[in-house]
């Protein structure tokens, strides 16, 4: 058997195996209301079906205007969280573990009539400037994630990721560059942690399942202002510290700049194991890791502890059952019967 496709109790987790599919941001909710579609119905049930292990819910708001845009899916009513129960269940049934990332897109949701952000600084030509948040707006959005946390267990989640990477509002706050504030939310890195720190504090006392949370852990910035990766390894330690369960490292997103260093399979690795070396609990990997043998190797060898596999499964909705083919794991089992006959080559 090989660790990718073999069970495992990890992160808090029973998984069937190490593969997960990480959010993706499908723009699909074409009423703008946050609710799930037959789109989303079918697109996270046909990569249960394909057995994927563990399936995480693209990025949900946790507030209207905290949408990356209007047609992302939210969980800031009740109405949301009835209906994307519905799509747990179905999941549950065809046999994935199921996750919900949870965010607010700061100075980067695109269709926010009232932006905000840590500082007033913006992201770019193609968005509005915010404002800089007071301190009754940190206090209000910190409460919406605790509210769509509450939302997020009455629906069935497994488990909750906190969006904390790619340039949005956690993001925001950790970064020097993007968060300039004078007060206990700005300056030192403890003071800029200070955000997220309390936002995991208030979800853990409304959710007791497993809380994820992803990091960018490089911002391809140049100029000597961004984090360092032992700011990040002290991020690390801090979550670990809080009781976070597994830690999903990212690179990128706060600037509107591409990586600095060379894109491959496997391009983003490097910073899971530079995790890994500061921290106990589970760390993922992610970025461009289409190859199984690459996949196995990442986990053989200790630099990762689970997969996530973007791209790939939506190029690929098979791809796990290709993946036990090329590895020689013969204990992978397809859906059922009728699937096992469309392997047969």
């Amino acid at each position: 058997m090989t660790m990718l496709l073999s069970p495992a109790e990890i992160a808090g987790l029973s998984l069937k195996n190490r593969v997960v599919m990480p959010p993706m941001c499908m723009y699909e909710v074409h009423e703008e209301d946050g609710l799930p579609t037959a789109f989303h119905r079918a697109h996270y049930g046909a990569r249960a079906i394909s057995g994927v292990g563990l399936i995480i819910q693209e990025a949900t708001a946790v507030e209207a205007d905290g949408r990356l845009s209007n047609r992302d899916l939210g969980l800031w009513t009740d109405e949301q969280a009835d209906a994307l129960s519905q799509m747990v269940a179905d999941l549950h049934y065809l046999g994935a573990q199921v996750g919900v990332q949870l965010g607010h897109g700061g100075r980067k949701a695109h269709d926010a009539i009232d932006p905000i952000a840590p500082s007033a600084i913006g992201y770019g030509a193609d968005y509005r400037d915010p404002r800089e948040m007071t301190l009754e707006d940190i206090e209000r959005v910190q409460t919406a994630f605790v509210e769509a946390a509450k939302r997020a267990d009455k629906a069935g989640y497994d488990m909750i990721e906190l969006h904390g990477a790619h340039g949005y509002l956690i993001n925001q706050f950790l970064e020097p560059q993007s968060n300039q504030r004078t007060d206990n939310y700005g300056g030192s890195l403890e003071n800029r942690f200070r955000f997220l720190k309390e936002v995991v504090e208030e979800v853990k006392a409304v959710f007791s399942k497993p809380i994820w949370v992803r990091l960018s852990m490089s911002a391809y910035d140049e100029t000597g202002v961004q984090n360092t990766i032992e700011d990040y390894q002290q991020i690390g330690k801090w979550l670990e510290e809080l009781g976070v369960a597994c830690l999903d490292i990212s690179t990128g997103g706060l600037m509107d700049v591409r990586p600095n260093i060379p894109i491959h399979g496997g391009y983003q690795a490097g910073f899971t194991a530079k995790m890994k070396e500061a921290v106990s609990i589970p760390v993922t990997a992610v970025g461009l890791l289409n190859s199984p043998e690459l996949d196995e190797y990442l986990l053989q060898s200790g630099q990762a502890d689970l997969i996530l596999l973007g791209r790939g499964l939506l190029r690929n909705v098979n791809w796990l059952a290709d993946a036990a083919v090329t590895l020689h794991d013969h204990d992978f089992k397809v859906y059922n019967d009728s699937y096992r006959r469309g392997q047969v080559k």
